[in-house]
């Protein structure tokens, strides 16, 4: 069975869109993938904190 049958399949089961359980699906995995690229963002941005205060101005 292909995936958009699984995905008609599991919207008539739920009563919802297939657009719907998508976006959902495409949100909760930006969210995972974001959180940890986020942090490692913010460790680089400290610790090079002087030289990008120095490039900014």
């Amino acid at each position: 069975m292909g995936l958009d049958l699984e995905l008609d399949d599991l919207a008539d089961a739920t009563g919802r869109r297939p657009e719907d359980i998508a976006l959902d699906a495409v949100a909760q995995r930006v969210a995972k993938e974001a959180s940890p690229v986020r942090v490692t963002a913010e460790v680089l941005a400290d610790a090079h904190a002087d030289l990008l205060r120095r490039l900014g101005q």
